[in-house]
């Protein structure tokens, strides 16, 4: 068998920008095919910084299918061109991005790879040019959930908050019964995806297991190398359990200075975003017993497309998919399907494809396997989410438990309504 690469410290922490440019050049396609009756897909991520490696990840899973469809012929002889851009990781630099995609590059398309608060910058070119949008990795609620901020050509292949939520709090919930958490902290990145995922945790765990104490909360910046701060809050406190939707090397960064001075050895981590492969594999000793939501691992779901899904990925590349690959892959297969059908790129045809659009997926659990773009908030839905308990190697993660998606359901329609956005 094959041996999986894996993502070291130093591609996590100290990825460098000239890496990424160099990483920029090369994600596009030779100069034959670069014509001007190519299909144009702009893609704005983050491909310097510590979380580089994610954004790679996109770029890598979108041209696994892109390839595909280009050797099968692409369309009617048009094959699809990646352009992949760096935005280090700013919303006035993402905004600039796509605006060069759509007034100097002509796309046809943009394949949105931003984390949230590029992600609202993004929205806003969109809604001003028309241009059809798949926003593939941001997870704030507020982008699809709030009518005020929704368009008509952009639909969310990612996963979305108040859905995490409260798979995650059922989870907790479980484990609250069995140890009797009752008093906790949070660490969350000081941000729109870090607040909306505090609040939302919190919301559906209060639903589920009331009567909890918060005893602080702490706001450590994006990217921010040094969490002392908040772990002396965290040795002083003494909470029996911490939420933290850390995630890239943040997340890296927090685990292994709390494991220093044996945070966890007392506390119960639930960490939503510990159980993707960049994250796992980087932490210098991942204790066993952190609780995370599966991001991706080729263990969950427990199915083979899934597992198909894996290894060719790790075939091609050496490495392990991640959540940032999944959520991509899913939305560039469903905009291909699109394209195939309808025949051309025309945006308005492809927007009324995809909307309401139930399709087989490899991280599909809806009937037969399946995930839908909601119709009303044009949003994924039906995807796997699971919670499990962390292993120090391969396969990382164990006693998964599947969400539901009937009380996820149920509890956003209760979630919508308090803010107003039924």
């Amino acid at each position: 068998m094959k041996r999986i690469g894996k993502y070291s410290r130093r591609k996590i922490l100290k990825t460098t920008s000239a890496a990424a440019a160099a990483l920029t050049l090369n994600s596009s396609f030779p100069a034959i095919l670069r014509a001007d009756n190519n299909i144009k897909i702009g893609v704005p991520t983050i491909l310097s910084g510590r979380v580089a490696q994610l954004g790679i990840s996109v770029s890598n899973a979108l041209k696994m299918a892109v390839n595909n469809f280009n050797d099968e012929g692409g369309l009617d002889g048009r094959n699809i061109e990646l352009i992949v851009r760096d935005s280090r990781a700013k919303p006035d630099e993402a905004a600039r991005v796509c605006r060069n995609f759509i007034n100097s590059d002509n796309v046809d398309a943009i394949i949105n790879a931003e984390a949230s608060g590029a992600s609202f910058a993004v929205q806003e070119v969109v809604r001003e040019s028309g241009t059809l949008c798949l926003h593939t990795v941001s997870e704030t609620s507020r982008l699809t959930a709030d009518p005020s901020i929704r368009t008509w050509n952009a639909f969310r292949f990612s996963r979305q908050g108040i859905h995490d939520a409260v798979g995650s709090a059922r989870y907790a919930a479980s484990v609250i019964k069995e140890k009797g958490l009752k008093k906790w902290m949070s660490v969350n990145p000081d941000y729109a995806y870090g607040r909306d995922s505090d609040d939302t945790f919190f919301w559906a765990l209060e639903r589920f297991a009331p009567g909890f104490e918060i005893l602080g909360k702490g706001w450590p910046k994006i990217f921010q190398p040094d969490y002392t701060e908040v772990i002396t809050q965290i040795a002083r406190e003494k909470p029996d359990a911490i939420y933290t939707s850390l995630w890239g090397g943040d997340l890296v960064s927090f685990i292994d200075q709390a494991s220093l001075y044996g945070i966890f050895k007392n506390t119960q981590l639930f960490a939503i975003n510990l159980a993707d492969y960049t994250t796992m594999s980087a932490v210098k000793n991942l204790p066993k017993g952190l609780h995370s939501a599966t991001r991706y691992v080729a263990a969950w779901p427990n199915t083979e497309s899934n597992r198909n899904y894996d290894q060719s990925y790790t075939n091609l590349y050496g490495d392990h998919p991640t959540n940032w690959s999944w959520e991509a892959s899913v939305g560039i297969d469903y905009l291909i399907s699109a394209i195939k059908e309808i025949g051309n790129t025309d945006n308005n045809k492809i927007a009324e494809y995809i909307k309401g659009k139930q399709k087989e997926s490899f991280m599909g659990v809806g009937e037969g396997n399946t995930v839908t773009i909601r119709e009303n908030d044009q949003t994924i839905v039906d995807y796997s989410i699971g919670w499990g308990t962390t292993l120090p190697k391969e396969p990382y993660m164990d006693n998964i438990q599947a969400a539901d998606w009937n009380t996820i359901a149920e509890l956003e329609k209760e979630w919508l309504a308090d803010k107003g956005w039924l």
